[in-house]
């Protein structure tokens, strides 16, 4: 079992220092507040950067607050030659035919550089924004049925036979597209609930936590591989980080108290209420890390509070919607933590640094590098 490496694509900007994701994405922190608006020359740099190297795919996020996925992946794909683009989108808001028309299209023009991410949705709000007034499990069960209908689609296209399915949600009738010689793009989904997890034991690829710690990831890790075995399946496993990787642990948490800098108590305040009219589960336990932590308390001198588990850093957690943790540490001890996370079953990693253009060369000249020297990593990683 391999190790797959990934980066992100902040479609939503970026800045020296933490960029939220949600409604808190236009507050920006750090010194100075250099943000860098989400440009294709930007973006395209940050894709580049990253087949360069030896990422084997970045992430593109879905959501309101960000540019659409679809259309950025494939402006972007056009500048690179071997990078994969994991894209993101809501099941609710597109049918299962189309997407999977999208997705063979993607797949012709990229060569088969294809991979994609389901994301149900957490926040009632932004779903109403959208028409969507489902609760939380009618929604899980949607994506049940969107997947299967997606994948049924699309393997049907080079069978001559037009696909039916009928669903509570979904029902398609003689639905057909162009054959293909690309594969059907692999299907990551991401959910910490019961039904969730039923979810991507029936339908995913491949399954991904929101980083925390060890402890915490393993028993989600067992329950969906149990309840996959029962349907004859196994599907592989993710894990969604920020990283500080340095030279030394004393510069990585220098790093890391620097991002601290000009998060006010107000902005903290002000993004933990937004934050807690979440329905998603794995959002409300990004928010645990936080428990017993005031505001008040937090500056770049005691950095190290929010070190919820040896080098798992909450700090993004305070102010960012999605993972909120990073690893952080020496080379030496990042490359550590990523062999745990895989010795636990874990093959996708999907990381993320601000700025992303600089923290990816930080992480794959230092840990990345040290994991290639490994051999863990997948062959197709060289830079």
């Amino acid at each position: 079992m391999s190790i797959h490496l990934h980066w992100y694509l902040p479609t939503n900007g970026d800045s020296r220092g933490i960029v939220g994701a949600g409604d808190d994405s236009q507050h920006i922190s750090g010194i100075g507040g250099q943000f860098r608006p989400a440009t294709l020359d930007y973006l395209v740099d940050i894709a580049r950067s990253a087949e360069r190297l030896g990422f084997e795919g970045v992430l593109t996020p879905t959501g309101s607050w960000c540019e659409d996925a679809w259309l950025s992946t494939m402006a972007i794909s056009q500048h690179t030659e071997r990078l994969k683009f994991i894209v993101a989108f809501r099941p609710g808001f597109i049918s299962p035919t189309l997407a999977a028309h999208q997705a063979a299209s993607f797949q012709r023009l990229t060569e088969g550089r294809l991979m994609i991410n389901i994301v149900t949705g957490g926040d009632p709000v932004e779903q109403r924004r959208y028409g969507d007034r489902l609760d939380h499990d009618q929604r899980y069960a949607r994506s049940g049925e969107f997947i299967a209908a997606f994948k049924g689609v699309s393997h049907a296209r080079n069978s001559g036979q037009p696909f039916d399915f009928h669903g509570e949600h979904y029902q398609l009738e003689q639905a057909t597209l162009l054959p293909s010689p690309w594969p059907v793009p692999p299907v990551f989904f991401g959910g910490s609930s019961p039904a969730a997890q039923q979810v991507a034991a029936a339908q995913a690829d491949t399954w991904i936590s929101w980083g925390e710690p060890p402890e915490q990831v393993a028993p989600q890790l067992e329950t969906v591989r149990a309840l996959a075995a029962a349907q004859g399946r196994t599907p592989s496993f993710g894990i969604r980080f920020h990283v500080i990787s340095r030279d030394t642990e004393e510069e990585a948490w220098r790093e890391a108290a620097r991002l601290l800098n000009g998060i006010t108590p107000e902005r903290i305040h002000s993004a933990q209420s937004l934050l807690g009219r979440t329905e998603s589960v794995g959002q409300k336990r990004m928010s645990a890390l936080l428990e017993d932590i005031q505001a008040e308390q937090v500056n770049p001198e005691n950095v190290r509070l929010l070190e919820v588990a040896p080098n798992i850093w909450s700090g993004y957690a305070l102010v960012r919607g999605g993972v909120g943790t990073a690893i952080v540490g020496s080379h030496q001890q990042v490359a550590e933590k990523i062999q745990a996370f895989h010795a636990l079953g874990i093959e996708h990693f999907i990381l993320s640094g601000q700025p992303h253009l600089e923290e990816a060369y930080w992480f794959a000249e230092g840990a990345g590098a040290l994991l290639r020297r490994s051999g863990l990593l997948h062959s197709s990683h060289q830079p």
